[in-house]
């Protein structure tokens, strides 16, 4: 062995045991990818969310063409659609081989601002007007569903960063807190975290966006959101944190902290809090599934993401019912992406269980 060599720490140890977990890390190659969608969603995407033509409701997705009549490798290009009814009344959609539309790169389209700052109206690709480009089909109103899938993910993964990001912020200072102080403040805090932990997650949430007014755009309702999402997760992690910090406010670093005279506060802050870290990671990424789950719940109940705007819960409405999903099974491609995040998520968040376990021996 060695002996030049310094021993790994915790988090060190924990990165050398998460990367040889192999579906842990595609889990999180995915994630990263579905996150960069997100951020460049308007870019990505050939429409903006809002664009609709009402004569391609309900379009299946196009077949991409990559050769040409005489079977020669071309250009990829889309035909133009038409469509007809069926006996039922059931629109058919044909391709119209008079005219192709040729997938351009960086096409002129929608006006939009890169990353909410740079105005531009360039696409990553897309077709010239009067074509239309539908991968994944539209939705009943015309609406490329594959743009409003890309911009539905930012509503939908942002909630769950954001929304958790608040809500353990204050379950680590509540559960900081109480631990440390113990006593009547512990009593105190302890009662509250139980009064939220006693009503069912779900009905809190149902409870507290009906006590906010109906009638508030989509900007005001994603705010509320993430408030609400806020009041639900921290009292359970304020319990675990508490815990802990009962335990840590003995140990010698901690007594040696207060010899020394520093604040109440600064030891939390600085020698209790992070000695949770590790915890606090693993529960944060375990998480975040139930925030984007609970979003896309409001948004289905159409309590949440008001239309035009989208995010994967108001996506899956137009799938309530038998005869939509016969018609265009396409539409339940939001469920998919939601299925995949969560599953990205619990598997990442297992794996970092696994490699920031307590018990870990580090070894040198």
């Amino acid at each position: 062995m060695n002996k030049d060599k310094k021993p790994l720490n915790q988090f060190q140890a924990g990165y050398a045991v998460f990367v040889r977990n192999r579906w842990a890390v595609f889990c999180l190659i995915v994630l990263g990818l579905l996150y960069t969608t997100a951020i460049f969603a308007d870019f990505l995407s050939p429409y903006r969310y809002d664009n609709e033509d009402r004569s391609y409701s309900f379009c299946p997705p196009m077949k991409v063409h990559w050769k040409n009549e005489q079977g020669a490798l071309s250009r990829p290009y889309v035909y133009a659609t038409s469509f007809s009814f069926n006996e039922v009344h059931r629109r058919i959609y044909l391709e119209d081989k008079a005219q192709k539309f040729f997938i351009r790169l960086l096409p002129k389209g929608d006006s939009y601002r890169l990353l909410g700052v740079i105005p531009w109206d360039r696409h990553l690709f897309g077709v010239d007007s009067p074509g239309r480009l539908h991968l994944w089909g539209a939705d009943s109103r015309g609406r490329d569903l594959f743009s409003r899938i890309f911009w539905g993910a930012r509503i939908s993964l942002s909630i769950g960063i954001i929304g958790v990001a608040i809500s353990f912020v204050l379950g680590l200072l509540v559960g900081g807190m109480a631990g440390y102080y113990g006593g009547r403040v512990d009593n105190v805090l302890m009662r509250i975290c139980e009064m939220f932990m006693m009503v069912p997650g779900f009905y809190l949430m149902l409870a507290l966006r009906a006590a906010f007014p109906p009638h508030l755009n989509s900007f005001q309702v994603y705010l509320l959101i993430i408030v609400i999402f806020s009041f639900i997760g921290w009292a359970s992690l304020a319990r675990v944190i508490r815990g802990m910090s009962m335990s840590l406010k003995e140990r010698e670093y901690v007594l040696a902290a207060k010899a020394m005279g520093l604040s109440d506060i600064r030891i939390i802050a600085t020698h209790i809090l992070p000695h949770t870290m590790s915890y606090s990671i693993i529960a944060i990424m375990l998480s975040i599934p139930g925030y984007i789950m609970g979003e896309s719940a409001l948004s289905l109940l159409g309590l949440g993401i008001q239309d035009p705007y989208a995010s994967w819960g108001n996506l899956l409405s137009e799938a309530m019912g038998i005869v939509s999903i016969q018609l265009a099974p396409w539409i339940l491609l939001p469920g998919f992406f939601i299925f995949l995040t969560v599953i990205c998520f619990n598997v990442v968040g297992d794996a970092l269980r696994d490699a920031l376990d307590p018990t870990l021996k580090v070894e040198g």
